[in-house]
C-alpha cells in the first residue's frame, strides 16, 4: 500500500479522518494524499449534464458559500495535521520512496472527481456522514460505488489505527473474496484474524476453512468464529466484540445492483448504524 486518499474540508470528522488516516500512512509506510473538491464557480447553470443527480445536489448544497476561504481551510487542516502526525509536505513522491503528505484540489462535484482520484489511490478514508451530512453522504456514496479501491469506514468518534486485528466477514461471495484480496495489505500487516461466519456455509464458493487455507499462503494464520445466522447483522457486531477486533473487512454488492439494495440489509447495517471501523470494497460487477 503507497497510496491513501482522504477528501478534506474542514470539519471535524474530516479531522478524525485525517488523524487515522495518518496513523494507517505510518504502519505502511505510505503517502496520504488529502483532496478537496469545490464546485464550478457556474455549476448551477453551466456544468454539462447537470440533472437532478449528484451534480444538482451538490450545486445545491454548495450554493451560498465561499469556495475559496473553504479550500483554504480546508488546507489549512491538512497541513496541521500532516505536522503533526510527522508527515513531511510535498508537491509530488519523493524518489527515495519516504512517506509525504501531497495536497490537491479538484473542481467539480463528488460523482466526477472521485472516479478519477479514486483509482489512483490504493485506499481511501472517510468518516460516516453524521445524521443530516448530506455532503459527506454523497462522498461515501461516490467513494463506494464508483473509486474503485477499498474504503476505510470510520465512525464520527476518534479511534486507535485500525488494522490490529480485523474480523473478516465471509459469506462465500464473490464480494467477500474481493474484499480479501483488496484488503490483504492490512491483513499481512495486521497481529490477528478472525474469519466471521453467519449460519451454515451452503453456497457454491469456498468455506471458511479454505479461506483460512488461503491466507497462510499469504503469511496469514486466521481463527474462525461462528453464529447461528438468525441475525446476521447483530451476531456480526458480537463476534466483533468477542474477538476484540478493531476493524471489519467486508464485501459491498456489486454495481448492477439498484440503489436500494445497495443499501440493505447488512451493508445499510455497516454504513449507517455500526459504530466501528470497516473495510469495505465494492467489486463494481
Amino acid at each position: 500500500m503507497r497510496v491513501i486518499l482522504v477528501p478534506v474540508a474542514d470539519r471535524p470528522e474530516c479531522a478524525g479522518a485525517l488523524k487515522t488516516a495518518f496513523g494507517v500512512a505510518k504502519v505502511h509506510g505510505a503517502d496520504l494524499v488529502g483532496c478537496h473538491v469545490r464546485p464550478h464557480r457556474d455549476s448551477a447553470v453551466k456544468m454539462p449534464g447537470l440533472g437532478g443527480g449528484t451534480q444538482a445536489q451538490w450545486a445545491a448544497l454548495q450554493a451560498g458559500r465561499n469556495p475559496q476561504r473553504d479550500s483554504r481551510d480546508a488546507r489549512a487542516l491538512f497541513e496541521r495535521i500532516a505536522g503533526e502526525a510527522g508527515h513531511q509536505l510535498a508537491s509530488r513522491p519523493r524518489a527515495d520512496r519516504a512517506p509525504v503528505a501531497i495536497w490537491q484540489e479538484r473542481v467539480g462535484s463528488p460523482d466526477k472527481v472521485m472516479p478519477i482520484v479514486g483509482p489512483a489511490s490504493d485506499l481511501l478514508v472517510l468518516s460516516r456522514p453524521a445524521k443530516g451530512g448530506r455532503v459527506a453522504d454523497l462522498f461515501l456514496m461516490e467513494a463506494l460505488l464508483h473509486a474503485c479501491r477499498p474504503l476505510l469506514l470510520l465512525p464520527q468518534r476518534r479511534v486507535r489505527v485500525p488494522g490490529r486485528h480485523i474480523l473478516v466477514a465471509w459469506n462465500q461471495s464473490e464480494e467477500a473474496s474481493r474484499a480479501v484480496a483488496a484488503g490483504m495489505p492490512m491483513l499481512k500487516a495486521a497481529d490477528a484474524v478472525t474469519i466471521a461466519v453467519a449460519g451454515p456455509e451452503r453456497g457454491p464458493g469456498p468455506k471458511a476453512t479454505h479461506l483460512a487455507r488461503y491466507l497462510r499462503h499469504h503469511g496469514v494464520t486466521a481463527d474462525i468464529s461462528r453464529s447461528r445466522g438468525r441475525r446476521p447483522a447483530e451476531e456480526l457486531e458480537k463476534l466483533y466484540e468477542k474477538a476484540d477486533a478493531d476493524l471489519l473487512l467486508m464485501g459491498a454488492y456489486s454495481r448492477h445492483r439498484i440503489r436500494e439494495r445497495i443499501f440493505g440489509g447488512l451493508t445499510d447495517h455497516v454504513l449507517r448504524r455500526a459504530g466501528l471501523p470497516v473495510l469495505l470494497y465494492h467489486s463494481g460487477g
